[in-house]
C-alpha cells in the first residue's frame, strides 16, 4: 500500500472518529432523569455585564441523584445565576437558600422519555451522516489516486469496513444511551 493510500484511511478513520467523539459528547447533554453537573454546561451568567458560563462563577455539585448544587464563588452572584438557570429554559426550578442555589432535578415523564430517545436518535442519524461523508471523501480520493483496478478495489472494500464498523458503534452508543433514558 502506498502513502498516499495510507494517508487518506488514517484522515478517513481520524474524521470518523472525530464524528463518534462529538455523538458521545452531544449525548452527555441529553439528561436521562438523573441529576449531572453537564445538564448546565449551557447556562450563561450576566457577570458584571459580560456573559459567562455557569461554571466559570461557581461550583457545581451533584449531592445525590436527583440534586444539583450551585455554589457561587461570589454571594453576590446567586441571584444573576437563578436567572441564568431559568433563562437557560431547561425545566429546571432553582431554590436559593442564601448559601447556594439547590435544584432537584425532576423524574422524567413517559412522554419526556420518547422526547429525548428522539433527540438521541437524530444525534445519531448525524454521526452517521458524518461517516458516510467521510467515506464518500475517502472514496473520491481513492478515486484520483493511479491505482490498478484491484488495489483500487480494495481500499475501497477497506474504507467499507471502516464505515461498518464506525456505523456500528453509533448504533451500540445509541443502544445505551436510549436504554439509559428508558430506565425508569
Amino acid at each position: 500500500m502506498n502513502e498516499e493510500v495510507a494517508l487518506i484511511l488514517d484522515d478517513t478513520k481520524e474524521q470518523m472518529q472525530k464524528a463518534i467523539a462529538h455523538l458521545e459528547n452531544e449525548f452527555t447533554s441529553i439528561r436521562a432523569g438523573k441529576a449531572s453537573p453537564v445538564m448546565l454546561k449551557s447556562v450563561m451568567v450576566d457577570y458584571y455585564g459580560s456573559q459567562t458560563p455557569l461554571s466559570q462563577v461557581a461550583n457545581i455539585n451533584t449531592p445525590d441523584a436527583r440534586t444539583l448544587s450551585v455554589q457561587p464563588w461570589e454571594k453576590a452572584m446567586i441571584q444573576e445565576i437563578e436567572k441564568g438557570i431559568m433563562h437557560a429554559n431547561l425545566g429546571l426550578n432553582p431554590m436559593n437558600n442564601g448559601e447556594s442555589i439547590i435544584i432537584n432535578v425532576p423524574m422524567l415523564t413517559e412522554e419526556r422519555r420518547k422526547e429525548l430517545v428522539k433527540q438521541a436518535k437524530s444525534e445519531a442519524e448525524h454521526a452517521k451522516v458524518s461517516i458516510r461523508n467521510a467515506r464518500r471523501d475517502a472514496l473520491h480520493e481513492l478515486k484520483k489516486l493511479d491505482l490498478s483496478e484491484d488495489l483500487l478495489k480494495n481500499e475501497e472494500e477497506a474504507v467499507q469496513k471502516l464505515t461498518n464498523s464506525f456505523s456500528k458503534k453509533t448504533e451500540e452508543l445509541l443502544a445505551v444511551k436510549e436504554a439509559d433514558i428508558m430506565k425508569v
